[in-house]
């Protein structure tokens, strides 16, 4: 399309973006939940734990705190602290995450200290630095997570466990006199993008969050569903499902959270973290799905720097995008922003079956002021997102939307 095509193109569907953006503001693909408890007291995970702090290097501090009783014993977890080197407090903080086959990460605690803010960075499988604690709770390993149980037991189960550490850990950070309570946020990775999107669900005390990878739903589609799932009994299965999937607490959350993940994840797919994302009210609700984006212990995303950054430090806040309107073969929405563009594009895939080997392409979205307009192949059936990249190299974008054979 020449520029002179495609700015006609974009002036003759600019008026439905506006009605588009009317008409999605009260369509989401299910109502939140609300805020819901689960197995947790919160009462007492909200208490400022008993706490024995250990060597400090550099500015990171070795941190034991107590934490549920498993298998009839009391356990500690272990923990990095990483603070700030210069500057006055009291300082904005991060409770960080790791997933499976991760450890507390000093390196993300550092991360975050670099950056300004005091960082807590916990073990939720039992570990210390040196390797098991002979007081530590269960283990990560997929038995641990996924074994037959009776709601008698849950609280001997992996999640609640890493869940209670997490809220405990936040409480640690609150007690600090060097932490602003009122600026803490909570990120996670993979199995920590999970942990982190129950957590943002039953605890009402942090700022903002960033699920990196997990989501809910993971009984209908995730790496999990036809293996570890299917592998417990019908009844187990299904008190795990409303247990300790994320879907049953994410739509409690009431303050802003970005949803960040692959194109092609191969454990937590674009299908159960759509459906995971739209639980949460629109205004909080902030989505980046980056194609080919890679699995792993990866903090480096300038997409969850940025995006904490704009919510407690009063950074430039990321580009968000709305919702998606289709009409005549037209895809558009509108883009809130107070950064300038760098490129929009439309990504879709035509392909069909399992969601992580999809093929998707990339193509130029048309872009004019608050608007993005991009035509839509005529194959079906079609999966597709719309994406912006602002002038900081920073993305973001709408959730997927599919269309049917016709």
């Amino acid at each position: 399309m020449t520029k002179i095509l495609q700015s006609a193109f974009i002036r003759k569907h600019i008026g439905l973006l506006f009605l588009g953006a009317f008409l999605f503001s009260g369509c989401v693909a299910s109502k939140p939940a609300g805020r819901v408890a689960g197995p947790w007291d919160l009462a007492s995970l909200k208490q400022t734990p008993v706490a024995e702090w250990g060597s400090r290097t550099g500015l990171v501090q070795e941190v034991y705190f107590k934490s549920e009783p498993f298998q009839g014993k009391a356990t500690r977890v272990f923990a990095y602290v990483a603070r700030p080197s210069e500057g006055k407090g009291p300082f904005p903080a991060m409770v960080l995450v790791h997933g499976g086959g991760g450890k507390a990460f000093r390196e993300w605690a550092e991360h975050w200290a670099k950056r300004g803010y005091v960082a807590i960075s916990m073990d939720t499988a039992g570990c210390g630095p040196e390797g098991r604690l002979s007081d530590g709770g269960p283990g990560q390993g997929d038995e641990a997570k996924f074994h037959n149980f009776t709601p008698a037991e849950t609280r001997e189960m992996w999640t609640y466990h890493a869940v209670a550490a997490v809220v405990r850990a936040h409480s640690l950070l609150r007690s600090m006199p060097e932490v602003d309570p009122n600026r803490i946020g909570l990120t996670g990775i993979s199995w920590g993008g999970y942990l982190t999107c129950i957590v943002a669900g039953i605890d009402d005390r942090f700022k903002v969050a960033v699920p990196v990878y997990g989501c809910g739903f993971l009984g209908d589609n995730s790496v999990w569903t036809d293996k570890s799932l299917a592998a417990m009994n019908p009844e187990a299965r299904k008190l795990w499902l409303k247990t300790f999937d994320p879907s049953e607490y994410v739509g409690g959350v009431h303050y802003p959270i970005l949803f960040l993940d692959g194109s092609n994840d191969f454990a937590y797919p674009l299908d159960s973290f759509t459906r995971t994302s739209q639980l949460v009210p629109q205004r909080f609700r902030h989505t980046s799905i980056i194609l080919n984006m890679p699995h792993g212990h990866i903090w480096t995303f300038g997409e969850v720097d940025a995006f904490v950054d704009g919510v407690v430090r009063n950074g430039q806040p990321l580009p968000k995008p709305g919702g998606i309107k289709i009409k005549d073969g037209v895809a558009s929405t509108t883009l809130s922003s107070s950064t300038p563009m760098k490129k929009a594009e439309l990504i879709y895939t035509v392909d069909s079956g399992p969601w992580q080997k999809r093929q998707w392409k990339s193509v130029p979205a048309g872009q004019s002021g608050k608007s993005i307009v991009a035509r839509l192949p005529e194959q079906r059936p079609l999966a597709f997102y719309l994406c912006v990249t602002d002038e900081r190299g920073l993305r973001t974008s709408t959730t997927t939307e599919e269309l049917a054979d016709r």
